[in-house]
């Protein structure tokens, strides 16, 4: 059978949580198919970098650029044109004019949740792009049970047409006890030897904005380093930041983008990561510091404990003082972060890209029955 995947969003030179998961697994899965007899085409919409996938007798790697509209015109062009049997897009969309067997991942639906965290044509894209990939797909794999929920609950999909394939964790993440290359990738963002860290895009539903209100109300010696990539929205949080008054103002950080190699070392050098987040579809950061050794405080909604099992502590996201308490007490309880440390490394082990793509083959062969 001839299965199509669309890989524009894996080929991104800045990869963070959905363009991650469709890299890893679209890498995971391509020797799978290849071993169950499928050819696989990967559609880009400009050439990926060399390397980045390897082309074979199953494998074809086909960069078709186009102006405008690359999914609805030009990718459902090709579709018609190569007659495939099964499409799948793991970070996107399916395309509009496309009436073939399909297959979508759902990462999460948080613009229902928290609408107010969207801009209003995100939001109306969003909520076309998912009840579109959910109706018009013959699977839909979601990244959570909670994922899974929502959309039972928003869109009335059947339960049977969903399948929970929890993503994995990037197998370069490990954790980094060589001083010298925490010390360099401290020096590379100008970041202070002891620090507390966020990762991800800064946007609302992060809850950046509370966080630092937490941070500041906590009183403890560690610095905050936020990092990734201001998103849309950021003014407020960043306002919040501004109004603080020195010394608590002076230890917030900023780096922006965390380039992929330096990551391990980001997190393994951090006393603890905080993902306090509104909501999650999975919360990729949360079993990234987890791989590299680090402990966790994270929400108690969405399908953050899901994912972080017993291995996080966890807060309500929405209280400013119970998210200021936690941070006191990751900091100050030796005890509890080599517990959470010791959960963590268990917990990873749940998670990995070689089951989620065995899984996803799963759901091809039962639509290609």
């Amino acid at each position: 059978m001839e299965i199509a995947i669309d890989a524009s969003r894996a080929a991104s030179a800045r990869r963070t949580g959905t363009e991650g998961y469709a890299y890893h697994l679209i890498r995971a899965l391509l020797p799978l198919l290849v071993e169950a007899e499928h050819r696989a085409i990967l559609y880009f919409n400009e050439a990926p970098a060399g390397g980045l996938f390897q082309a074979g007798p199953k494998v074809r790697l086909a960069p078709i650029p186009f102006p405008r509209l690359w999914t609805h015109l030009r990718l459902a062009w090709a579709l018609r044109q190569e007659r495939v049997d099964l499409f799948f897009t793991p970070a996107h969309v399916v395309p509009f004019p496309y009436f073939g067997r399909a297959v979508a991942t759902v990462h999460d639906l948080g613009y229902r949740i928290f609408p107010e965290a969207h801009p209003r044509e995100q939001r109306l894209y969003l909520e076309w792009s998912t009840r579109h990939n959910a109706q018009r797909s013959r699977r839909v794999l979601a990244d959570s049970q909670a994922t899974k929920e929502d959309l039972m609950r928003f869109y009335g999909i059947p339960a049977e047409k969903i399948r929970v394939v929890y993503p994995g964790v990037d197998p370069a993440l490990a954790p980094v006890r060589d001083k010298d290359k925490l010390a360099a990738v401290r020096a590379k963002y100008d970041l202070p030897r002891s620090y507390l860290l966020y990762l991800g895009t800064l946007q609302p539903r992060k809850n950046l904005v509370r966080l630092v209100e937490a941070y500041a109300k906590s009183g403890v010696a560690p610095h905050l380093v936020l990092a990734g990539k201001a998103g849309w929205l950021s003014e407020p949080i960043l306002n919040t930041i501004a109004s603080l008054q020195s010394p608590i103002s002076d230890k917030i950080h900023l780096p922006g983008f965390i380039a992929g190699e330096d990551k391990a070392a980001l997190l393994s050098g951090a006393t603890a990561l905080l993902y306090p987040s509104l909501y999650e579809g999975f919360g990729f950061p949360v079993l990234e510091a987890q791989a590299c050794g680090t402990p966790v405080l994270t929400a108690k909604n969405s399908s953050l404990p899901e994912v972080a099992g017993a291995a996080a502590l966890l807060v309500a996201a929405t209280d400013t003082g119970e998210i200021a308490a936690g941070i006191r007490r990751i900091v100050r309880d030796e005890a509890l972060r080599a517990e959470l440390v010791m959960l963590g490394k268990e917990n990873v082990a749940r998670f990995s890209w070689e089951k989620a793509a065995g899984e996803t083959l799963a759901v091809f062969e039962e639509v290609l029955e």
